[in-house]
């Protein structure tokens, strides 16, 4: 009886932890989802764009997916354990063990994919300028999404105030890049070409790779805890599935 108790009692700090976990999870999804909208929006319009781009468009979405099936997940293990049921325990243990296979695989993929990052990025970087160059003033949609990602990000084109060199903005104003090109301390009026280079105004591409550094530390911080909650629960779960079939 002592020894089922303590099992039930490790299930509920197992299970809440990973019930938390997943609220956590989910609240990161949401916030990547409101916060990234306008930086993901322009890899929509880069045209030729590697298909491995969609990993990063949706991957707000796969984090909200994995938060809410973590949510359940703590959930059902907590039900199984009040109420001793070995069928929900059963469940607990298989959809775990196949969550935790998942994670086991993607891991391999994304570690796959490294190898991968310089050629895409040289990649984006060079179709993301051409966006600049052939539609920033002419194309109503794309100068808008640029401007607004600009101003919230706090950047300036792909990687510089150069690279709205012969774009059709350029072209038709003559030596001036958008506001956002030039610190507010800098420049008084419009952003001519010495006070852009002055500012020295990082490009959004930069910004795209931090923000993805800075999540991925998170989530995979995130993601070895929750392996190693999954890995103990799983145990607890089969420990506690034998002692209940033990008492019937």
């Amino acid at each position: 009886m002592c020894c089922t108790g303590f099992l039930k009692m490790m299930m509920f700090i197992f299970n809440g932890t990973i019930f938390l976990a997943g609220v956590a999870i989910l609240g990161v999804g949401v916030w990547v989802k409101v916060d990234s909208g306008s930086l993901m929006g322009l890899l929509d319009n880069v045209d030729g764009a590697p298909s491995e781009l969609s990993l990063l468009v949706n991957v707000s979405y796969l984090l909200i997916g994995v938060g809410a099936v973590l949510l359940v997940i703590g959930f059902l293990g907590c039900c199984g354990a009040i109420k001793e049921s070995k069928c929900m325990l059963l469940t607990f243990f298989s959809i775990v063990l196949i969550i935790f296979l998942i994670e086991v695989a993607g891991a391999v993929v994304l570690l796959a994919f490294q190898d991968l990052t310089d050629d895409l990025l040289k990649t984006v970087e060079s179709e993301l300028r051409d966006t600049i160059r052939l539609k920033y003033g002419k194309d109503d949609d794309v100068s808008t999404l640029w401007n607004k990602t600009m101003e919230e990000f706090d950047c300036c084109g792909v990687k510089n105030y150069t690279d709205f060199y012969y774009s059709p903005y350029h072209n038709t104003s003559g030596d001036v890049f958008p506001q956002t090109c030039c610190l507010e301390n800098v420049t008084m009026g419009e952003c001519n070409e010495g006070e852009a280079q002055y500012s020295n105004v990082d490009g959004c591409l930069d910004k795209l790779v931090q923000l993805i550094e800075e999540n991925s530390v998170i989530i995979a911080g995130v993601a070895l805890g929750i392996a190693a909650l999954e890995i103990a629960a799983m145990v607890v779960s089969m420990v506690l599935y034998k002692q209940i079939g033990s008492k019937a």
